[in-house]
């Protein structure tokens, strides 16, 4: 006999993403072999088109605490403004097929640093009336303690005149706010953007519900 169904049902108990997120999802920084396919933080190849950069920052908590496991997603399009994804339909922009458009990475346990070494990405066409999206990196954190995954994004600092007519950035109604989310550019051997995230407090990063 088939029971009725309570007139509510109890919410599914839910945890964080550690302390083993590093095992599962990047298992060569925990010093594990598992994968026969293994996705890094390098997304670049030798006939990758673009500039080559890398982009870097470190997670800090509310108590402006350095977050040391923490896992970061990004998804970019190639340097033509296109992503490697059938549902881009951009018009007179080529995939190259050397860019996957999407890594992962861990922060070193050390110096809670988070790196990836890919191109600069060209302007995408905005969802809303096709307009032109300042160059801008996607990322996804995790760590433990946080139950859903932050989404947020990361523009460049040398892009301000893109970035001051970007829709999205636009959004944000606190121009303060929006700094939160442009990366300094500082010249090294590879052009390095950097971008610190703020989890909570007066300088909290702008995080997107998506």
């Amino acid at each position: 006999m088939v029971q009725p169904l309570p007139d509510r049902l109890r919410e599914t108990a839910s945890q964080t993403a550690g302390p083993y997120v590093h095992i599962g999802l990047i298992p060569h920084q925990a010093g594990f072999d598992i994968f026969e396919t293994t996705f890094s933080n390098v997304l670049v190849q030798p006939d990758t088109a673009g500039e080559r950069i890398r982009v870097e920052g470190r997670v800090f908590d509310g108590a402006d605490e350095l977050v040391r496991d923490v896992l970061v997603e990004i998804w970019q399009a190639n340097a033509a403004g296109r992503y490697n994804h059938p549902a881009d339909r951009q018009e007179g922009k080529a995939l190259d097929a050397s860019f996957r458009g999407w890594g992962r990475a861990g922060s070193d346990f050390e110096t809670g640093i988070w790196f990836f070494e890919t191109i600069k990405p060209g302007s995408v066409e905005g969802r809303r009336g096709h307009r032109p999206m300042a160059p801008h990196i996607n990322l996804w954190i995790a760590a433990r303690g946080i139950n859903i995954g932050l989404p947020t994004r990361l523009y460049f600092a040398d892009e301000a005149e893109a970035n001051a007519a970007d829709p999205v950035l636009n959004l944000i109604e606190q121009r303060s706010r929006r700094a939160t989310l442009i990366a300094r550019r500082e010249e090294r051997e590879m052009p390095t953007y950097v971008l610190d995230i703020r989890l909570q407090g007066p300088q909290e990063t702008v995080f997107f519900d998506v």
